[in-house]
């Protein structure tokens, strides 16, 4: 048995061709790395004629800060079962698992590399229609389906604990609920926020509803979630999507995977006034916002019709189904905010923000993200979708919006929205 060690190209192409079939014996294989997430080497193995293969290793540490913050390697076995586990119940929605090898905490996958990455494909101007619907459905399937409505309670009860990934929902747990919540030298706050951080870390009322969305985090064992759902973890192409790396994957709330859809979306929304010139960046929002509603209304109608045939006790009960899905959408809103807020303050940012080149307008979006971050989040048990889609199209338009209290609208300065217009 080979010992665990950090592949090479040359180890990514003896790999692939050990366990892929699709190459022709003999043929010439080439491997670059093309993977830049945080906590993995990713490559593409290909043949002469274009046929390729993904090699994904896990390392054992975070890759963005280094062996100073070591990470459990079995991150690797739970991604292939939650993604097999995804795969049966949205085989269209799922990147497709081909082998995994635990001792050398390495995954083959298929090669996608024709598609589009989401977020990518956002910040662009042809991006495929139908995304949101596609993952709207896709999500329903998978969380459906791993919930107690369609799970018999024992069953349940036992994938819990064997779906378990307590080192990654601790290092989730810090990320989301901790850091960005306090000064810390893991907090990346960019220049000429310093302000909006310090006055975010003194905003009790802030931290406390975060509070109660960490308790809900830790402690709802609802569906088997991604647990790592961005724009950057989803392939799409006209009307499809692929979902992809789930090592974060875990029994939580089901809110917490649409509400880091949401989120992502959201900060795209806030990042168009650096990318785009005003008529551009103002149509480029309202379609942010309609792809929010067809994400929500896809998962939700799908949801619905599906509990409709629960045979779990009570569930079936009237009324039952559509409270749950009220509930999930209150904590999607929760959720969404945190991500916004950790993505904008916090250790791991997105393109989406901090590659505009303009430094002005990226400090406004930024402060964008921040602002409607913290409204989500103090505002999640009052938004509905109507009034949140309503909302959104408002300051698509650069009109005005009602805010929280004193902490509302007046908190984000009068001339970052005009800005925006322009």
């Amino acid at each position: 048995m080979t010992a665990y060690h950090e592949f090479t190209l040359n180890d990514a192409i003896d790999f692939a061709r050990r366990h892929y079939r699709g190459f022709a014996a003999g043929a010439a294989l080439s491997a670059e790395e093309v993977g830049d997430g945080n906590l993995n080497r990713v490559f593409r193995v290909s043949d002469p004629q274009g046929q390729g293969v993904i090699v994904k290793q896990a390392l054992p540490y975070i890759r963005c800060i280094g062996e100073g913050w070591p990470l459990t390697r079995q991150r690797a076995a739970r991604e292939a079962r939650v993604l097999l586990r995804h795969g049966e119940l949205s085989p269209h929605g799922t990147l497709a698992l081909l082998h995994h090898d635990d001792t050398l905490s390495a995954l083959l996958l298929e090669d996608l590399s024709h598609w589009q990455l989401w977020r990518r494909a956002l910040l662009e101007t042809d991006e495929p229609e139908s995304v949101a619907t596609a993952l709207g459905q896709h999500l329903a399937r998978v969380l459906y389906g791993t919930s107690d409505f369609q799970v018999p309670s024992a069953i349940k009860r036992a994938e819990v604990v064997r779906l378990a990934n307590p080192e990654l929902c601790a290092t989730t747990d810090t990320v989301f609920f901790h850091d960005p919540y306090r000064p810390g030298e893991r907090n990346r706050v960019p220049p000429g926020l310093e302000s909006d951080a310090a006055a975010l870390w003194r905003d009790r009322e802030l931290k406390h509803r975060v509070a109660h969305l960490r308790l809900r985090f830790q402690c709802n064992a609802e569906a088997l979630l991604h647990g790592d759902l961005h724009t950057g973890s989803v392939f799409v192409r006209e009307g499809e999507c692929r979902v992809f790396d789930a090592e974060f994957g875990f029994y939580g709330p089901m809110g917490f995977d649409m509400g880091l859809v949401m989120a992502n979306l959201l900060l795209n929304f806030c990042a168009q006034s650096g990318w785009r010139d005003a008529g551009a960046a103002e149509a480029a929002r309202f379609a942010r916002v309609e792809e929010l509603r067809r994400l929500w209304k896809a998962f939700s109608e799908d949801f619905l019709a599906r509990a409709r045939t629960t045979s779990a006790p009570l569930l079936g009960e009237p009324g039952v189904a559509g409270e749950w899905v009220q509930q999930v959408w209150r904590d999607s809103l929760g959720f969404a905010g945190t991500e916004m807020i950790r993505r904008t303050i916090g250790i791991a940012h997105v393109a989406d923000l901090d590659d505009i080149a303009d430094p002005a307008q990226r400090q406004d979006c930024q402060r964008q993200a921040l602002w409607l971050g913290r409204r989500l989040i103090l505002e999640a048990a009052t938004l509905s979708p109507v009034s949140l889609c309503g909302e959104l199209r408002r300051l698509a338009a650069g009109e005005p919006v009602s805010g929280n209290g004193d902490q509302g609208m007046d908190s984000l300065p009068r001339g970052a929205w005009k800005r925006v217009r322009r």
